[in-house]
């Protein structure tokens, strides 16, 4: 597993006024976004291209151009979503799946999976996996399983804020067959005994949409 944290002043700004209790969900959601166009910059770094010729006003030239198959985006719903937006910006020529997860709060590395809309086949698809949190790690196994259950063998993850617990759950339990990858903006200090990340953002999924009971 590789990991990069993002080390950069716009994204400690963001990421700060992201944080505070006192930022409304519109701004949240802009926040997420711009987030996550940083992170895309980072997470495609390895995206597979191919030459394409070319002529611009002056003369032709060999350019480059995102190789097909098309590289997919899967927001791990809902809080995924609030993400989706960032890297389809990034990537508009990209395909969306979803995924349905939550985690069993009873064991909460566990997960259950309540909807999918992805293509049987992933066989050589980079797929780029979106979600806020990284928390007890549980949710991040489990999604990258499923897509590699799909014939998926490059996932990249990409989310906000990470625990160290949850980093530590996904090196012990990845697949080592998948070429894995995580991007975060940043790893806290550790997890609550709710399985919160400390200090955080609070639940992302809430502060993007609303708390739903």
């Amino acid at each position: 597993m590789e990991l990069h944290v993002l080390n950069h002043p716009l994204v400690e700004h963001k990421l700060t006024v992201l944080r505070d209790k006192n930022t409304s969900s519109a701004t949240f959601r802009e926040l997420v976004s711009e987030l996550v166009m940083l992170e895309a910059y980072e997470a495609t770094r390895n995206l597979d291209v191919v030459d394409k010729p070319i002529e611009t006003p002056v003369a032709p030239m060999i350019g480059k151009h995102i190789a097909e198959p098309r590289p997919i985006i899967v927001p791990v719903l809902r809080a995924g979503l609030g993400m989706l937006d960032g890297m389809t910006k990034m990537i508009p020529s990209a395909e969306v799946g979803f995924l349905g997860m939550k985690r069993d709060e009873e064991h909460p590395t566990q997960q259950i999976t309540y909807a999918n809309r992805l293509p049987d086949d992933l066989t050589g698809r980079q797929c780029f996996l979106i979600d806020p949190m990284l928390a007890t790690g549980g949710t991040l196994v489990a999604a990258t399983h499923y897509l590699a259950e799909r014939g998926a063998k490059d996932v990249t993850a990409v989310c906000i804020i990470a625990a160290p617990e949850g980093i530590k759950f996904v090196e012990e339990h990845i697949d080592p067959s998948i070429d894995f990858k995580v991007v975060v903006c940043a790893v806290d200090e550790k997890l609550n005994d709710k399985c919160y990340i400390v200090p955080g953002l609070g639940d992302a999924g809430d502060r993007l949409y609303g708390v739903i009971d």
